[in-house]
């Protein structure tokens, strides 16, 4: 049965769905969204997503909003697979690192790439210290760590890399993380692997 996905290409909340599926060998099925021309605020579109935001999972008669949501979804009914821990330890573990994508990294560096991408009337001046302080922490963590839960990639790795991986666009250097672009490459070089469309703003202009 088709897997249906609402996405936009310079969306890493969009990207990480497309990344997983692909790193999990899944097809699917693009319904681009044309947020410019506000689709997302249509009233069909809200049907399917009342919070107007990509990307919306549409399968076997289920509807699923939230990327994170939708990572849960796929891991849940295409496993089993590594990629989400079924000891309560590792589940936990990649709970933590779903929050931390939808918190410090979603109003750091995806924040910041808001402003020269989408041209958000955000202040640089406090996020991208705020960006700077989230990858401070993950160089951190991932110092002793192949991926963010031990030693092989989970979902953990897919929610938390697009706009990390993309964080200069918003101005946020990555030089002096050696570890995250480390971890970085290692998820770049997982069978399967697709990039999210990048732009030329910010640090990459």
């Amino acid at each position: 049965m088709t897997i249906k996905i609402c996405v936009h290409p310079l969306s890493g909340h969009s990207h990480r769905v497309r990344l997983f599926a692909s790193l999990f060998g899944l097809e699917l099925e693009l319904v681009e969204v044309d947020l410019a021309r506000g689709a997302h605020k249509q009233p069909e579109f809200l049907q399917l997503n009342p919070f107007g935001q990509v990307p919306v999972l549409s399968h076997a008669g289920a509807v699923i909003a939230d990327s994170n949501a939708i990572l849960i979804y796929l891991a849940k009914t295409f496993g089993p697979s590594d990629w989400l821990p079924e000891d309560p330890v590792g589940a936990a573990t990649v709970q933590r690192w779903l929050s931390v994508a939808a918190g410090p990294i979603a109003y750091g560096p995806a924040m910041a790439r808001l402003i020269t991408v989408f041209g958000a009337q955000y202040d640089p001046a406090q996020i991208v210290p705020r960006a700077h302080a989230i990858l401070r922490l993950l160089d951190r963590e991932l110092h002793d760590h192949e991926f963010l839960v031990g030693d092989r990639p989970t979902l953990a790795d897919v929610a938390c890399y697009s706009y990390v991986a993309h964080a200069p666009e918003g101005n946020v250097s990555l030089a002096e993380y050696e570890d995250v672009r480390a971890w970085l490459a290692r998820i770049e070089a997982l069978p399967g692997f697709v990039p999210m469309q990048s732009t030329h703003v910010g640090l990459v202009a």
